[in-house]
């Protein structure tokens, strides 16, 4: 307990993990970082899938489309979107949408490239809109 371990999962045994069927079509595997029981994850709010850790949130004062969001280093079991070039507050960005990869929702987006100096920090980083994700708490039986 309270050791960093990783676990490299198939999309079918992730799915029996959760105890639901996930329709996900993914070649490879998902990685899941479990920093300890008790650990602090967000979800997607249709489906529950696993979107980051609480580890990997650098910022929580951002907003989107359904208000308040907030930037991650690293999201999992996402899908990208086409690029595009958004203007937002900040000014000009590339960015791709992410989409859930079981229910293929729309919850937030990618920053590919930003062209203002001061906003350079956010590439490569990821968006996720707070009312389209929900915040839980990883529980790990001792049979795992």
């Amino acid at each position: 307990m309270g050791r960093l371990f990783k676990t490299y999962l198939s999309v079918y045994q992730l799915a029996l993990w959760r105890k639901r069927k996930c329709d996900a079509v993914l070649n490879g595997c998902c990685l899941i970082d479990v920093v300890g029981q008790g650990n602090v994850l967000y979800t997607c709010s249709q489906c529950s899938t696993h979107l980051a850790l609480h580890n990997q949130l650098i910022s929580t004062s951002f907003h989107g489309r359904t208000g308040r969001a907030y930037l991650f280093s690293k999201v999992a079991n996402v899908a990208l979107g086409p690029l595009e070039e958004r203007i937002f507050t900040t000014g000009l960005h590339s960015v791709c949408d992410i989409y859930c990869i079981c229910c293929h929702s729309n919850v937030g987006w990618y920053y590919k490239e930003a062209y203002e100096e001061s906003q350079k920090y956010k590439e490569g980083k990821f968006i996720v809109e707070k009312a389209l994700m929900r915040k839980s708490t990883m529980e790990i039986s001792e049979d795992s």
